[in-house]
């Protein structure tokens, strides 16, 4: 199995900044896929921003210019820093990864179990 153990999340004022950090351990032989996605009260989780074992990126358009994902891939974590934040940033923050656990493995899903970040004066 895999864990993830995330950290950085927080109360934050509007303009202020976080870094989110996530922690991937376990059985892992190979991790392709890592990203940030947020769930507000009463709404779907979503995509914050992802990038590939290769380094693309991916970000939600709310994110462009303000959050940047990265990875250390000897560390087996991804980070997401987080400047200018605004209210409507407000919500759980989860980490997720594809990983495989064997050489012949299918990669899977994993999941954090959530961080909350608050932006509010």
């Amino acid at each position: 199995q895999v864990q993830l153990v995330e950290s950085g999340g927080g109360l934050v004022q509007p303009g202020g900044s976080l870094r989110l950090s996530c922690a991937a351990s376990g059985s892992i032989f190979s991790i392709n896929a890592m990203g940030w996605y947020h769930q507000a009260p009463g709404k779907q989780r979503e995509l914050v921003a992802r990038i590939t074992s290769g380094g693309s990126t991916k970000y939600a358009d709310s994110a462009k210019g303000r959050f940047t994902i990265s990875r250390d891939n000897v560390k087996n974590t991804v980070y997401l820093q987080m400047n200018s934040l605004k209210p409507e940033d407000t919500a759980v923050y989860y980490c997720n990864v594809n990983a495989t656990t064997t050489r012949w493995g299918y990669p899977r899903p994993y999941w954090g179990q959530g961080t909350q970040v608050t932006v509010s004066s």
